[in-house]
């Protein structure tokens, strides 16, 4: 017996090696290669582990991040538009480094008068310029930005030495600061406020028609850069597009503004009964306890009173923000706030919308409700938000996320009336900037060098919100669809996602769409969302509150599924590939007792005869000499080769559990794309029912081109289809059919049309 089996054992080898030297090219000596295989590992890509950012994927257990804590005292003069703030610094060095000096964000001198943002810039005459923009290209920068910066004093009132450097300046200390020591120091500073409406500044302040100002005011301080084991100091410049690294720390904030302004900003007022009227205050109360629907703090009617005239005086807002890595505020005398209670797991989150008149009706109906539908949903995909509020503030063109706060675009007309469209935007880019308290405020990636991990992923999960906010306006069909234009596109004006963020072409597409495309795929394709959701979770719940890196992202994602992507983070972030999996051809085939031609000549090519083969049944294709139409009435059980077998080695329970094909269909994929991924096959049979099954990418690990599977089923098959749902961005659908497509442009539009 022992002797038979290995004698089976060892045609089945030989069968298998007689398939690869029939499908051999040649037998030509070639030269040799390095490994060029997709599923490749990316342990030459990815960063050495350490004991700070470890092979899992986790904080190591000497990780440190930096801890900047700050006091301020602002004045806003909306007589003038300029801000004046002075500011203590406390650094704690929690590195085991000593620092010679430290470097501050200066983000505002990207507006200054020697600013060399505009220079950097290539490319001819626009087709158009408004006037703000031709006075600011042809004629000089009238705005006079930037910061202007008094003094810079240490704990005891001596002048610290300083340099500035574009968008950051070196602090050089006067004497080194020692791992665990702490450093105290004081700026004073002031700056003119830019019209974000004229320059799309990501800060500044609103002109209405009314005469009334409102103001969005962030990147509004000096703040220290972040320092780590992975950069050491990440002192890039701010040329405007890539955002902001920073470190957290706890924030004291006083802010002076006109007496009848309306404020706002991270962390929670210290000071309401000071700042709000009694029936104002009465109500900001009452919000907290009010979790089913939006209450007005201040009301239309108070709003539109105030923005009448102006009133003298001024008076003072404190604010407090513990844990937090940025600050920004909002301030007009036209706003109207509303608010509700939202319960994260037990604790109370207050939801906020500030927005002028001009946003209603439409502000009044979704704002809060979607700030509130975010922060759950968020929660239910990362770990319980941490913070006591978030605001949403309606300001023109705008998006843009702090800890918090966050400004968002979406107004009605004149007459308050507003499209789909225009409420469709609105609620996208509030789920989008409420979004980012989580990523990046809270799992803080470093922004200026991978962009991706903050906005690609916080995207994604935007996705998530949005659907389940209102499924009809944000269905998950379009989705990975939506990314294959820009995929499909001209490779010139394309770049891998792990680029730097001002070196990104297609910005939008590549550093948002593409990124999210491909975490949705791998979500609802490749992992299923039982394994991403626990291991999204795992990566978000070990770095809130750190610094995570790239790597640390793919590591994790690995280490808490079991799944060996490796393949996939290298086609997807590090390559500008695309996908395109197609039928190539199809063969059916029948079962037979008796030799083929092709196990004769198998037999021939060992040396044996075809009698010395041990009993076996055959594959024979309908379009071969040996195939009659007998053999279209058989199944493999027919032949008492396998019956017996099937007899003497089942019990009656495991044989009412066995198929019985009638045929075999050789399926031959082709990949003309240059990604991997899952091959998902839809079969429809000619009794019009359907059946799905899906290949694993690794299906494709010893050959990129081609792969033939064998497939066995009772019923004929009428139709295949390859992604029937098109739930792998694949670029080329016109050879996804079986038989092939023969669908023309004109058909392919109207069914585009039909869909919406």
């Amino acid at each position: 017996m022992k002797k038979n089996l290995l004698f089976a054992l060892s045609i089945v080898f030989l069968s298998s090696s007689f398939y690869a030297q029939e499908n051999s090219q040649n037998n030509e000596r070639q030269a040799g290669h390095l490994n060029i295989s997709k599923f490749k590992q990316l342990k030459q890509e990815l960063p050495t582990p350490n004991k700070q950012h470890t092979a899992s994927g986790a904080p190591g257990y000497e990780y440190t991040h930096q801890q900047v804590d700050y006091k301020m005292d602002l004045i806003l003069d909306d007589d003038t538009q300029k801000l004046y703030g002075e500011e203590t610094i406390t650094y704690h060095n929690n590195s085991k480094d000593q620092l010679d000096y430290l470097w501050i964000q200066l983000d505002q001198n990207m507006r200054a008068p020697n600013s060399q943002t505009e220079d950097i810039k290539g490319g001819g005459p626009d087709a158009l310029y408004s006037p703000s923009k031709f006075t600011k290209s042809f004629m000089g920068k009238p705005f006079q930005g930037g910061f202007n910066i008094e003094h810079i004093l240490d704990s005891n009132g001596n002048a610290i030495d300083y340099m500035i450097n574009n968008t950051m300046m070196r602090i050089n200390l006067p004497k080194p600061i020692a791992s665990g020591e702490t450093f105290v120091f004081d700026i004073k500073w002031w700056y003119n406020i830019n019209d974000y409406t004229a320059d799309r500044g990501r800060s500044g302040y609103e002109p209405l028609p009314d005469g009334n100002n409102l103001y969005i005011i962030a990147q509004f301080f000096p703040r220290l850069a972040v320092y780590n084991n992975v950069e050491g100091w990440q002192n890039m410049q701010f040329w405007g597009r890539s955002e902001f690294a920073l470190e957290f720390g706890n924030y004291e904030v006083s802010i002076t503004t006109p007496k009848d302004h309306i404020l706002n900003g991270t962390g929670v007022i210290q000071n309401p009964k000071e700042v709000l009227s009694k029936q104002q205050y009465k109500r900001y109360v009452q919000a907290q306890q009010t979790f089913d629907n939006p209450m007005y703090i201040v009301t239309p009617e108070e709003a539109l009173e105030t923005e009448k005239g102006k009133v003298k005086g001024t008076k003072t807002w404190k604010l407090y923000a513990e844990n937090v890595r940025d600050f920004a505020f909002t301030s007009s005398r036209k706003l109207l706030w509303d608010a509700m209670a939202v319960d994260i797991n037990g604790k109370t989150v207050m939801a906020y919308s500030l927005f002028p008149k001009e946003g209603n009706p439409l502000w009044e109906k979704h704002s809060t409700r979607v700030v509130a539908n975010t922060l759950k949903i968020y929660s239910e995909q990362t770990f319980d938000y941490p913070y006591p509020q978030a605001t949403s503030v309606n300001a023109r063109r705008q998006g843009m996320e702090y800890p918090m706060i966050c400004w968002n675009f979406g107004r009605p007309n004149a007459e308050g009336k507003y499209s789909e469209r225009t409420k469709k935007g609105m609620i996208g880019v509030i789920t989008h900037e409420v979004g980012h308290n989580f990523f990046p405020m809270i799992v803080n990636s470093d922004e200026r060098q991978w962009t991706w991990m903050d906005e690609g992923i916080n995207s994604f999960v935007e996705i998530l919100a949005e659907y389940k906010y209102d499924s009809e306006l944000f269905p998950m069909e379009k989705y990975p669809k939506n990314i294959v234009r820009y995929m499909k596109g001209d490779q010139s004006n394309l770049t891998p996602i792990m680029t730097q963020g001002d070196n990104i072409k297609n910005f939008g597409s590549n550093a948002y769409a593409k990124p999210a495309a491909g975490l949705f795929i791998l979500r609802q394709t490749i992992m299923g969302p039982e394994l991403f959701d626990h291991a999204f979770k795992t990566y978000s719940k070990r770095w809130k509150f750190k610094h995570p890196t790239p790597a640390d992202f793919f590591r994790s994602m690995e280490d808490a599924s079991a799944m060996d992507l490796d393949w996939f983070w290298r086609g997807w972030f590090y390559t500008t590939g695309n996908n395109d999996i197609g039928i190539k051809e199809v063969k059916k085939y029948y079962v037979t007792d008796k030799p083929t031609k092709r196990a004769e000549n198998m037999a021939k090519a060992y040396g044996i005869t075809v009698d010395q083969l041990p009993p076996s049944l055959y594959l024979v294709s309908e379009d071969s000499e040996e195939f009659n139409d007998e053999l279209k009435n058989k199944k493999a059980e027919d032949f008492n080769l396998l019956s017996d077998y099937i007899d003497q080695n089942f019990s009656s329970e495991e044989k009412s559990n066995l198929k019985a094909p009638k045929y075999f269909y050789e399926l031959k994929f082709e990949k003309p794309g240059d990604l991997v991924m899952p091959i998902i096959v839809e079969f429809e049979y000619e009794d019009g029912t359907k059946e799905r099954k899906q290949y694993p990418a690794q299906i494709w690990r010893l050959n990129d081109k081609e792969v033939t599977k064998v497939f066995p089923s009772s019923k004929a098959i009428k139709n295949i289809t390859v992604d029937p749902d098109e739930q792998t961005a694949d670029v080329d659908l016109s050879n996804n059919s079986w038989p092939k497509n023969k669908e023309t442009k004109f058909d392919k539009f109207k069914r585009e049309q039909i869909k919406g």
